[in-house]
């Protein structure tokens, strides 16, 4: 009698944020921008979590008219909050992520934004800027190896 074979299935587990939500005067400057301009944070975070297909000016000033004309600002970036957590795996924590965002929305920025720059990314160079650093410190490729002309 053959053995049965063991199918193994990769659990993927969430997680945790790499800061707290509460954790914001670990950066001191980006908690100054977000608390007196949100938008900036969100347009950065956004460029990046959307791979550059929109860029941070447009996100921004969409967050800022949203903000200003319903104040519902939350919603829209509770959106780019579970985004990403999925592109990271990321714990959906301390709670779900329109909780968090509209009764703590300047602290889930400023986290979105400390996850981001711990993972690597420079937010101030946007996506492509980043894509750039990243491609200028790999090894140069080597086309194969030695061939007869």
């Amino acid at each position: 009698m053959a053995a049965p074979h063991a199918l193994h299935v990769l659990s993927q587990v969430p997680a945790p944020w790499s800061t707290g939500l509460f954790d914001c005067c670990d950066d001191v400057g980006n908690c100054c921008v977000t608390f007196f301009c949100p938008c900036i944070t969100f347009g950065r975070i956004a460029e990046i979590v959307d791979r550059g297909s929109i860029p941070c000016g447009a996100s921004g000033a969409l967050y800022a008219l949203i903000l200003c004309v319903t104040g519902c600002n939350c919603m829209y970036s509770c959106f780019y909050r579970s985004k990403m957590r999925g592109q990271y795996l990321l714990e959906e924590s301390p709670c779900a992520d329109c909780a968090v965002h509209c009764c703590c929305e300047s602290c889930a920025l400023c986290q979105e934004y400390r996850e981001l720059k711990t993972r690597g990314f420079d937010l101030g160079l946007g996506w492509r800027g980043n894509m750039v650093r990243n491609k200028a410190m790999l090894p140069p490729s080597v086309e194969g190896g030695m061939s007869r002309c």
